[in-house]
């Protein structure tokens, strides 16, 4: 490798942020490029984004390919979560969207090209079992049989255990808060649910804020930065079309970030979507900590085939993730449980 030769992450990086142009790429950049979005599970984002643009025939082919089999699967997202309406509407059931179905019924830029897994839906936690029984009624069951994960679950996490429908092999997740019970940050999830609006097809979704608010704490506050380059794009794409069409955004932001106890999460969001990906943010939101640099770093660890190139690192923030949902001797317990098991 060339002392001079920039990394595949960061043309990828790039390329999203608009710094690089696609033409400027010699043919074997491609391949890293390719492998990093494929690790990063937005190879149909970057194909979005440089839809248009002039690109080796390959690639090109590629490309159409994946924003035709994204849109495919939008749709059944949006299909799994009107299956989950039917399920739920005759209990009297309401939720709320998340995560990138509820990109995808609001509409927003973030969820051209984005992979949507499992559906995503939180509901009041008065009516937790209610949903858990209707949806087993409807054809859902459970992913985990083990004893241990369903107690730890029901217990300690935000949701309830994972399950999948038996005929359409679709995951749904269903949460009653977005961290963990144990989480050394509790947002309000009431608040969260009651000051829901609805997207053009009827479904509900996070106001802007606390939709800008639960992507942050879904990327710094509760996990290990895994899939944190898609997480900070859908950040970075939404808070700047929400800006543009309320002046008063980042005041609204700022007042949500505080109520919900994620200030810290969502300031440094600001910062790094800024950083890698040329974000304006808000007067005040502009500046600098020294720990920046770490989740810098963990952000572009990846090689030219999109393999983690800094485990130690990878392991470092994995331990943060755990460290921050549960006290030290729960956090113990727990992995020393999970080790045994394995």
């Amino acid at each position: 490798m060339g002392r001079n030769k920039v990394s595949a992450v960061r043309i990828f990086v790039d390329l999203l942020a608009g710094r690089r142009e696609a033409s400027a790429l010699a043919p074997r950049d491609w391949d890293g490029v390719i492998g990093v979005a494929r690790s990063e599970a937005m190879l149909a984002t970057l194909a979005h984004r440089l839809e248009g643009a002039d690109l080796p025939p390959s690639v090109a082919a590629l490309f159409a390919d994946q924003r035709a089999a994204a849109a495919v699967a939008q749709q059944q997202a949006l299909w799994e979560a009107e299956m989950a309406r039917r399920a739920l509407a005759p209990q009297g059931i309401e939720f709320v969207l998340l995560k990138g179905t509820a990109y995808a019924a609001a509409g927003m830029a973030c969820a051209a090209g984005r992979q949507i897994g499992d559906l995503d839906i939180l509901v009041l936690a008065s009516d937790i079992r209610r949903a858990e029984n209707a949806l087993l009624n409807a054809g859902w069951e459970w992913v985990k049989s083990d004893p241990y994960d369903d107690f730890y679950y029901r217990e300690h996490m935000h949701e309830l255990p994972p399950l999948i429908h038996k005929s359409r092999d679709r995951m749904i997740d269903v949460h009653h808060a977005i961290l963990p019970r144990t989480h050394r940050i509790t947002p309000d999830a009431l608040a969260l649910v009651s000051d829901a609006v609805a997207s053009a097809d009827g479904f509900a979704v996070l106001n802007p804020a606390d939709m800008a608010c639960h992507c942050a704490a879904h990327m710094l506050a509760d996990g290990d930065l895994q899939g944190g380059l898609r997480n900070l794009w859908d950040f970075h794409l939404m808070t700047r079309d929400f800006a543009a069409t309320d002046p008063r955004f980042w005041e609204q932001l700022d007042r949500r970030a505080r109520l919900h106890g994620l200030q810290d999460a969502v300031q440094r969001a600001a910062r790094l979507s800024r950083d890698l990906y040329g974000a304006v943010v808000a007067a005040g939101w502009n500046g600098q900590e020294a720990s920046d640099r770490w989740f810098r770093q963990r952000l572009f660890a990846r090689d030219d085939w999109g393999r983690v190139t800094r485990p130690l690192l990878e392991q470092a923030f994995y331990i943060r993730s755990h460290w921050l949902r549960m006290p030290p001797m729960m956090l113990a317990q727990h992995l020393w449980t999970k080790w045994r098991k394995r």
